[in-house]
């Protein structure tokens, strides 16, 4: 039997008891109220009933961030999304904020993409996790003003220092806070799509990027400045530089690469491990699988192609400090960072070179917008001094 349940004088009124008290919202839909004791602030449950003719429960929890007077219809309406879900074909599985970053995560993995699965696992512990009230929030509940909250709390946060020998707090980039946001939309968007919500709403326009945030990269270093930083650093760092400064590969790209990697008999050498996603071959040239091929030299297959003196592989936290004092041995600036040695040799294969930007962005496993976004300032002086010679 239906139960008056609008009201907080009716809900004042209701017996304690185990079972909740019932009312219609529509055909097959019902609205709960549970009230276990006379002292208790009572949960609200949304009932329905499933294609196999069964009722199923979903949880709405006490409401008791509202008023009295107000939790009534907020139940209503969060029941309303729980029931429009289901007749969707949404999942009867409800999965947290949390559960859906973890579904994320769990989907590189079984696409083999095991470094952006730690990648997004570093960041979630850092921006999601560790935030218990909205990781643990039903992806149903999810309101817009959580989603604002986090992206303010997220960009006042101080950036991380890549270089473990520096102290000192720096503010987040725009280009950074855009990748948190990314990675947390895609998360979201993934549970969009498996049915565990039937709508992005609460997170569509909040999290929308920072534009004009990722400018074109300005740490250029010309060949005798790289020629001067691999002569500062020791045998293997100068290994490693090297090989950044021979093919436009990202510095924990090639850090990852096995002796099996490469390729002695084609001089072929094989990226696997990247935010490209799926494998991609480099012919190299003879001089380049040359020196590949010194450092494949006795090594097993599984072995770093490119190895620390201790045998193992490079990492950031490895090569960090090192590069830092070779850096400044070199007189370098002291924005100079590994990457800044992808960024050079990209800006060389256009610049110097004129290779095209599709073959570019194959090279370097990125996409041609990415080249054209941080490079077009290149290929317009290329347009231009073509221009220039069609002058009569």
């Amino acid at each position: 039997m239906a139960t008056k349940i609008d009201t907080v004088t009716a809900r004042d009124s209701l017996k304690a008891r185990h079972a909740p008290y019932w009312h219609k919202v529509r055909a097959e839909c019902h609205l709960g109220y549970r009230k276990t004791t006379s002292t208790s602030t009572g949960a609200w449950i949304a009932r329905y009933r499933d294609g196999d003719g069964k009722y199923q429960l979903s949880s709405l929890g006490s409401l008791d961030n509202l008023p009295n007077n107000l939790r009534y219809d907020e139940a209503v309406k969060l029941a309303e999304k729980v029931f429009n879900h289901r007749e969707s074909g949404g999942a009867a599985t409800i999965i947290t904020v949390g559960d859906a970053c973890k579904r994320y995560i769990q989907k590189q993995v079984d696409e083999g993409k095991t470094e952006a699965a730690r990648d997004l696992t570093a960041r979630f512990n850092r921006w999601m996790y560790s935030d218990p009230k909205l990781s643990n929030t039903p992806l149903m509940k999810l309101s817009q003003g959580q989603v604002h909250d986090w992206r303010v709390k997220l960009s006042k946060a101080p950036a991380l220092l890549q270089d473990k020998t520096r102290t000192g707090t720096k503010p987040k980039s725009a280009s950074s806070i855009n990748r948190e946001m990314a990675v947390f939309k895609a998360a979201l968007n993934l549970a969009v799509r498996d049915g565990y919500a039937t709508s992005d709403a609460p997170w569509k326009y909040k999290l929308t990027p920072i534009k004009n945030a990722t400018g074109r990269r300005d740490c250029y270093l010309d060949i005798a400045q790289r020629r001067a930083l691999i002569a500062s650093s020791p045998a293997d760092l100068a290994a490693l530089l090297s090989a950044l400064s021979l093919v436009p590969l990202r510095p924990g790209a090639l850090a990852s690469l096995t002796a099996g990697s490469f390729d002695k008999r084609l001089g072929v050498l094989t990226v696997g491990k990247d935010k490209a996603g799926g494998d991609r071959k480099i012919n190299l040239p003879p001089a380049t699988a040359a020196f590949f091929a010194t450092q494949a030299a006795d090594k097993l297959p599984g072995a770093p192609l490119i190895s620390q003196a201790n045998g193992k592989f490079w990492d950031k936290d490895a090569w960090k400090g090192p590069f830092r004092k070779a850096a400044t041995a070199a007189n370098l600036p002291d924005k100079a960072t590994a990457y800044a040695l992808r960024h050079s040799t990209i800006t060389d294969l256009i610049a110097l070179h004129h290779l095209d930007t599709m073959t570019v962005a194959q090279l370097s496993g990125t996409s041609v917008m990415m080249i054209e976004n941080h490079y077009g300032h290149l290929l317009r002086e290329h347009a231009s001094n073509a221009l220039a010679l069609l002058a009569l």
